[in-house]
């Protein structure tokens, strides 16, 4: 957690030290630098893809996103990035904008994976894009390494 943001978690500021509500909330999640679409609109989502589900295709938001892995496992992959896989308890963010969303599949075989997502969309924009195959072809310079089979 950064130093400026533990007070508004924690109340830090010397009130009701040792109150339970001062206990309450923990931070999972902090990320730096955002930057939300004039007039935007947000929506919180929950997702549960079935064993071995591969998720939405390569795609894109119009503004940030923020999501919480609630069961399973998420294969994670943003342009730029290697792909990860989030694990229940953890969290995944992607600006929006241009960046391309290559993957958000479960990564587990043999269980459901659920996680949860509140995205913000750009006034008059989709809440997600799908990026086509001559798109991904043109910026595959800009996709990590895949990792080897």
């Amino acid at each position: 957690m950064s130093d400026n943001h533990a007070g508004h978690v924690h109340g830090a500021d010397g009130h009701g030290e040792g109150a339970s509500w001062t206990k309450a909330a923990r931070m999972i999640q902090d990320a730096s630098p955002i930057t939300v679409p004039e007039g935007a609109s947000a929506m919180t989502v929950e997702v549960e893809w079935e064993p071995g589900d591969p998720g939405t295709p390569p795609h894109r938001h119009s503004g940030p996103a923020f999501g919480y892995v609630v069961e399973g496992a998420v294969r994670f992959e943003l342009e730029g990035e290697p792909e990860r896989v989030v694990e229940a308890g953890g969290t995944f963010w992607e600006p929006g904008g241009d960046v391309i969303h290559y993957q958000d599949g479960n990564a587990l075989t043999d269980a459901r994976t659920r996680f949860v997502v509140t995205m913000m969309c750009a006034p008059g924009r989709p809440m997600l894009e799908l990026v086509d195959e001559e798109e991904l072809a043109r910026r595959a310079h800009l996709r990590a390494p895949r990792p080897a089979a």
